[in-house]
């Protein structure tokens, strides 16, 4: 998972769309102007959390191609696929995007599934990613919040995610807003 983002915060906003909570988060990581690492700087911006619709399909292609690269992965278009209609569909994968000043700059996957050692559902937060150009702006601290919200009033006990210990960026932020239990994550290809 990578965000790296700093700073920010969401509030729960009380409209539905379609049955499904939409999330606003306004905010920065700090008042004036904050800099984005290539000389640019932001005023106060607006962050807005929502579903997927239609429309996001291009952009968010865009950052779920970004996000894979970034883990030295490749997936054939078929992934892509899938993953679309399975978020669309919401019942088994779900999706937010964040709209910074209107454009779809972030994503999150989630799914909510049983576990052994809990009374009630936990979500997993699957994939996180934030366009670089708008890092540093509260991004992904209003995605977490948004799945975090999406969570809790699905009953979930919790939400945890997973990282590579080499992203240094990304657990800067994970380390203000969760606790890392230690665990190291094992695979079985089959």
């Amino acid at each position: 998972m990578y965000s790296g983002d700093k700073g920010g915060g969401a509030r729960r906003a009380g409209p539905s769309v379609s049955g499904r909570s939409l999330y606003h988060a306004i905010g920065h990581s700090q008042r004036g102007k904050e800099s984005l690492g290539s000389g640019d700087h932001r005023e106060d911006h607006m962050i807005t959390i929502a579903p997927l619709t239609s429309e996001d399909r291009e952009a968010w292609e865009d950052l779920f191609r970004a996000y894979i690269a970034f883990y030295e992965r490749v997936a054939p278009q078929e992934v892509y696929d899938r993953a679309w209609r399975e978020f669309r569909e919401g019942r088994r994968m779900h999706a937010l995007v964040a709209h910074l000043d209107g454009k779809l700059v972030g994503i999150t996957h989630f799914l909510v599934h049983p576990s052994t050692s809990a009374l009630t559902d936990v979500c997993y937060l699957q994939d996180l990613f934030t366009a670089p150009e708008a890092r540093g702006n509260g991004v992904a601290r209003a995605l977490i919040d948004a799945v975090a919200g999406w969570a809790r009033d699905r009953g979930c006990e919790r939400v945890y995610w997973h990282t590579r210990e080499s992203n240094a960026t990304a657990r800067r932020l994970y380390d203000q807003v969760a606790v890392n239990r230690g665990f190291i994550q094992y695979q079985l290809p089959l």
